[in-house]
């Protein structure tokens, strides 16, 4: 059978940017087992396969895997494939105006709008399926500062420490001193999200319009580095709230990532507070179309 794909750049304007994406758009029939092997011969940091919902009234259904494993949630693949599905099925409605879509992921039913004015990038956002929770306790300094090729003192600033947190992937968060440290990172120190464990994200203070610059490694997951991990930024939602609550109302932070290797990504988070406690949280950014293809299975 011959199925359609698309290449998508994700948190980039600029194509050969960002994160890079592969969406399967004819993936009904596919099993377990092919999906990976597609997954891994696309060699992407994720490929999202696209099948007919389950339930009529949303979207579609997405499975989101990467070269070694399934993922149940995945930021980027969620915006490039709610971007891709508004744009290539109602292509006039979305200049005019934004649309809503709902794709069943295996976090759950996800929430997305996705938006494409004359003259400007296509782009999409979602609301976070579920907000951030903590997990159990982090590694030692000592254990991460050797596991990323540091030392201990180039983890921490401003009274935050190591954290693991989850909003549908689970991530250890590292702050880290700056981005000096950052990019002295070795992602080869240490197989970071093995046998299914947690992936690491590194977070450092930005500047010049950017809050925070970050880098994340999961080679245990198929992935040496990611250029922009939007499932982490929705979990980093709560490790906003532990160490750096904003005040009550709508906050929307910008997170670099992907400098390092030459992809630089933007994503928005954006906030919601009311009485000190989140109650929402929305990832988003743009997308840029690639190419298109398909494959003969």
């Amino acid at each position: 059978m011959r199925r359609a794909y698309r290449l998508l750049d994700v948190f980039t304007e600029t194509p050969l940017a960002g994160n890079p994406l592969a969406v399967v758009l004819d993936a009904d029939g596919l099993d377990d087992k092919r999906m990976q092997s597609i997954a891994a011969e696309f060699n992407l940091s994720e490929t999202v396969f696209v099948f007919a919902p389950r339930n009529p009234v949303n979207t579609a259904a997405v499975r989101i895997f990467t070269p070694a494993r399934e993922l149940p949630f995945a930021g980027h693949p969620t915006v490039g494939a709610a971007a891709l599905i508004a744009f290539l099925r109602e292509p006039r409605m979305l200049a005019a105006q934004d649309l809503r879509l709902v794709l069943e992921e295996k976090v759950g039913d996800v929430v997305c709008v996705a938006r494409h004015r004359p003259g400007q990038a296509l782009a999409a956002s979602f609301v976070l399926p579920r907000l951030p929770q903590e997990l159990g306790p982090a590694p030692s300094v000592e254990e991460i500062a050797a596991g990323l090729g540091l030392a201990p003192a180039d983890i921490g600033f401003g009274g935050r420490r190591p954290v693991v947190y989850s909003a549908g992937a689970d991530f250890i968060f590292a702050p880290l001193a700056g981005v000096e440290a950052l990019a002295r990172v070795d992602p080869d120190r240490r197989r970071w999200g093995a046998d299914n464990g947690p992936a690491i994200f590194c977070y450092a203070p930005g500047g010049d319009g950017v809050d925070y610059r970050a880098r994340m490694f999961a080679s245990g997951w198929g992935i040496r580095e990611d250029p922009a991990t939007g499932s982490a930024a929705a979990a980093f939602a709560g490790v906003l709230m532990r160490f750096a609550p904003p005040g009550d109302g709508e906050r929307t932070l910008v997170i670099v990532q992907g400098v390092e290797m030459g992809r630089p990504s933007r994503i928005a988070l954006s906030l919601e507070v009311e009485r000190g406690a989140l109650i929402a949280a929305t990832i988003g950014g743009p997308v840029a179309p690639l190419g298109e293809g398909t494959i003969d299975l």
